[in-house]
């Protein structure tokens, strides 16, 4: 049997029932387990504790899949964990007015590595870890039997799965293949989405309630909207009656991809001003043009994978944050964004509020925001907020 024996005391985030056990917690390995095999997990004093994934060359050594000893890992278990996370997004496949939501979290959900992404009915798959690859054709073949499924693509080409030993991997798996960018709907907008190239699995799905809560916020004025992307905070600013938006982005493709986001909401395009180049340069040039705007959006890529780059990560939104809140007139707004669970929302505020003291600008908190109900975080697994942000408010 595959086991593998805790040392003494580091059966403590098990019985949490954190499902991650790093290298350092095991004492030893019995049965040569392979990758992604499953193991039974053991205190130091043998005392059963769970039934996980086994990484060998991961530092998370090994993703817990179950604490009940009665359930084993077979494909029945994929089912019910895959019906139960799909089912707890019925909230949102009822709302017409959201086609593109996440349906399994990882983690959160009980499926460690696995994401799963609709897009209309087309689902988008990333597996992270080596248990999930593991399983891989068993969770293929559950989405493939789904009526509401018309097709199926994976998107396993992020570097995470280097760490895990994994490949990466990309490409059409089942059914329909889209040939041309799909189209979402979100609250009255529309957006095109690129499964195959685009960001994470084509959109940032986790900005959806934050992309509608800043039509609240933004009453016309001049936007600049930084790491704009393929334009989802453009777009919904132009809605709200911004009178002029600056988009910032690396990317030409993405700014192009904005563009014709802009375009399919009916929105005026000659209001938008579109710039491809480093953001943190750009964002100087402006501060050396002494451009100013009503309300700023940062909204940047991950800084920080694990706490060993926490200090760096956080030197980069001090900068980012302190030459917002320079560009910004007296009583504008600051939507700033971190997806780096590294930082916690704690952390994060302090960043804040320092860049805004170099600044010399006085601000208040007027909105705390966060990741939306289909990326949930499991009261055991704090790990799983990632996404945190807060909205500020200089004085006028």
């Amino acid at each position: 049997m595959r086991q593998i024996r805790l040392k003494s005391g580091r059966e403590r985030s098990v019985l949490r029932r954190h499902p991650w056990i790093f290298s350092g917690a095991i004492e030893e390995v019995f049965g040569e387990p392979g990758i992604g095999e499953t193991v039974e997990v053991l205190s130091h004093d043998n005392e059963w504790l769970a039934r996980a994934a086994y990484s060998p060359e991961s530092q998370i050594r090994a993703r817990i899949w179950t604490w009940d000893q009665d359930e084993p890992i077979d494909a029945d278990f994929f089912r019910r964990r895959l019906d139960r996370s799909i089912g707890a997004r019925h909230h949102l496949a009822r709302n017409l007015e959201v086609t593109a939501y996440r349906e399994v979290h990882a983690e959160s959900d009980g499926l460690p590595g696995v994401i799963l992404d609709r897009y209309n009915e087309i689902y988008v798959l990333q597996l992270l870890s080596a248990g999930a690859e593991q399983w891989r054709e068993v969770i293929v073949a559950y989405l493939k039997q789904r009526e509401d499924c018309a097709g199926i693509f994976e998107r396993s080409d992020v570097d995470v799965r280097q760490l895990e030993g994994l490949s990466s991997r990309r490409g059409h798996l089942s059914g329909e293949e889209p040939s041309e960018p799909l189209i979402i709907s979100e609250y009255e907008l529309r957006y095109k989405v690129d499964i195959h190239l685009g960001q994470k699995t084509g959109f940032y799905l986790d900005q959806r309630e934050n992309r509608r809560l800043i039509r609240y916020w933004i009453q016309g004025g001049e936007v600049l909207d930084c790491f704009a992307y393929t334009g989802g905070f453009t777009v919904s600013a132009l809605a709200a009656g911004a009178s002029h938006v600056l988009s910032i982005d690396t990317s030409a493709s993405a700014l192009g991809l904005a563009s014709e986001n802009v375009r399919l909401n009916d929105l005026p395009l000659d209001q938008c001003e579109w710039i491809e180049g480093d953001v943190f340069d750009e964002l100087r040039k402006l501060r050396d043009h002494r451009r100013t705007f009503d309300a700023i959006i940062l909204d940047p890529p991950r800084f920080a994978r694990r706490k060993s780059h926490i200090q760096r990560a956080s030197r980069g939104y001090k900068d980012i944050n302190l030459l917002a809140f320079k560009l910004l007139r007296p009583g504008g707004l600051l939507f700033t964004h971190s997806c780096s669970g590294a930082v916690d929302m704690g952390l994060f505020q302090k960043i804040v509020a320092g860049a805004a003291l170099d600044a010399g600008v006085e601000a208040v908190i007027v909105s705390w925001l966060s990741q939306p109900s289909d990326h949930p975080v499991s009261l055991n697994f704090p790990e799983g907020r990632y996404l945190k942000g807060l909205v500020c408010r200089v004085a006028a």
